[in-house]
C-alpha cells in the first residue's frame, strides 16, 4: 500500500464527511478521481436522492476520467435506487482502476459492485482504511445489518462525573463551544431522545440552532404522559417534529396533544418504564437509522442496562462539584465490581476550548 493511496483513501474519506447529516437513510460517500499522479475529478454524496459521489467526480472529470484511477471509501452501487447504477457510470467512462475502503454492507450491494467492475475489465481492489471506512458509515452498517438504529449516549459531566450540582443546578456544566459542538452533533442524526425528567427539569429544545443541519426528530419517554403542553418542545412544533412514547391510557390528553402536532406512540411497558424492545422496533419501522440519546441519568442507565448503546460521547468539564448530593451521570444500573465495568474501545480524547471530548464504544458494540 502506498503513501499516496492512503492519502487519496483519507481525501475520499474528508468528501465523504461534508454530506454529513444530510445523506440518511443512505451512507456518506467521497470519491477522488486520479490521472498521471494528478486529481482530475473529485465529489461527494450531498443529499439523499442526489447524485452519488462518483458521479459527481465523473462530470468533474469529463473526457479525463478515461484510462484514470478512482479513489471511494464505499462500494460503488450495482443497482436502481433514487439513482442509476454507478458501477454502470463508472464502466461508461473509461476508469481503468477503482479502489475501495470498504464493501457495501447492503445485500442488494455487497460485493456485487465490485465483482461487476472486474466483468467489465476493470482493475478493482478493496481494503485500504477498512477499519475507519467502516466507522465512517457506523451508522449504515448497523442499519443495513440488523435494520435497527446506532445509538449513541451523549452527556456533559465534570471531572467527578457529576451532571448537575446537588441544589439541581446544571447550567452549564460546560462551555459555549462545546455546547455548540453537542448542538451540532444532533443534525448528524434521525432523532433525539430524552426523558420526561429532563423535559420537566430543563425544558430542552433539542434542536440544532443552525441551519447547516435539518433538526432531529425529537423523540421523550414519557411513560405516564406529564409533558406539558406549555414546553419548549411543544410550542416549537414547526421546527421539529416529537414523538411521545408513552403506556398511558389517557386517551383524552393523548387526544389533546395529537390535536397540538405531537404524535403520540403507545407502547408496552416494563418494569414501569417503556419497554426498550419495543422502542427500538418502533423506530426501525419508522426507518430511524440513527438515535441520539442526551439523558437523563435514568435513561442512560437503562439504555446501558440493555446494551443498547453502540458509542459514547463525554464532554468533560475540568470542574469538579463533589459532595454526596450531585448528580451522578447514570441511575438505575451499575457495575458490582471493577471488573463488570463496561470499558471502552476504540477510543479517543480531544479538546473543544476548555472541555474536554472523550469518544469511544462501549465494549458490547459490534462497531
Amino acid at each position: 500500500m502506498m503513501k499516496s493511496e492512503i492519502a487519496l483513501m483519507q481525501r475520499s474519506f474528508w468528501l465523504a464527511e461534508k454530506g454529513k447529516g444530510k445523506t440518511s437513510p443512505n451512507p456518506m460517500v467521497g470519491a477522488v478521481i486520479v490521472k498521471n499522479g494528478e486529481i482530475v475529478g473529485e465529489g461527494y454524496h450531498q443529499g439523499f436522492g442526489l447524485p452519488h459521489a462518483e458521479i459527481e467526480a465523473l462530470k468533474m472529470a469529463g473526457e479525463r476520467a478515461h484510462d484514470s484511477d478512482l479513489y471511494i471509501n464505499l462500494e460503488p452501487c450495482c443497482h436502481y435506487g433514487k439513482t442509476p447504477p454507478c458501477t454502470k457510470a463508472i464502466t461508461a467512462a473509461g476508469i481503468k482502476k477503482v479502489i475501495v475502503s470498504v464493501l457495501d454492507p447492503n445485500p442488494q450491494v455487497n460485493g456485487k459492485g465490485i465483482g461487476e467492475l472486474k466483468e467489465a475489465g476493470i482493475f478493482a481492489e478493496v481494503g485500504i482504511l477498512e477499519k475507519q471506512g467502516r466507522q465512517l458509515n457506523e451508522v449504515f452498517f448497523k442499519w443495513m445489518t440488523q435494520s435497527l438504529p446506532f445509538t449513541i449516549l451523549k452527556a456533559a459531566i465534570t471531572l467527578d462525573g457529576k451532571t448537575a450540582a446537588g441544589g439541581g443546578d446544571s447550567k452549564w456544566i460546560t462551555g459555549e463551544k462545546a455546547r455548540a459542538k453537542a448542538r451540532e452533533m444532533r443534525g448528524w442524526y434521525d432523532a433525539v431522545l430524552v426523558g420526561i425528567n429532563t423535559v420537566l427539569k430543563d425544558d430542552p429544545l433539542l434542536t440544532c440552532r443552525t441551519s447547516e443541519f435539518k433538526n432531529p426528530i425529537r423523540i421523550v419517554l414519557d411513560s405516564y404522559l406529564r409533558i406539558s403542553e406549555d414546553s419548549a418542545l411543544m410550542k416549537s412544533l414547526k421546527e421539529a417534529p416529537v414523538w411521545i412514547a408513552t403506556g398511558s391510557g389517557d386517551d383524552e390528553k393523548i387526544k389533546k396533544i395529537e390535536a397540538s402536532g405531537a404524535d403520540v406512540v403507545r407502547l408496552p411497558m416494563k418494569e414501569g418504564r417503556i419497554d426498550l424492545a419495543a422502542l427500538y422496533q418502533f423506530l426501525s419501522s419508522r426507518q430511524i437509522s440513527s438515535l441520539f440519546v442526551e439523558g437523563g441519568s435514568k435513561v442512560f442507565g437503562a439504555f446501558l442496562r440493555e446494551k443498547r448503546i453502540d458509542k459514547i460521547l463525554l464532554f468533560m468539564a475540568p470542574k469538579l462539584l463533589g459532595g454526596a448530593g450531585g448528580k451522578g451521570m447514570i441511575e438505575g444500573w451499575g457495575a458490582d465490581s471493577l471488573s463488570a465495568a463496561v470499558k471502552l474501545k476504540d477510543w479517543e480524547v480531544s479538546s473543544i476550548d476548555m472541555d474536554l471530548l472523550i469518544q469511544g464504544y462501549p465494549e458490547f458494540s459490534i462497531s
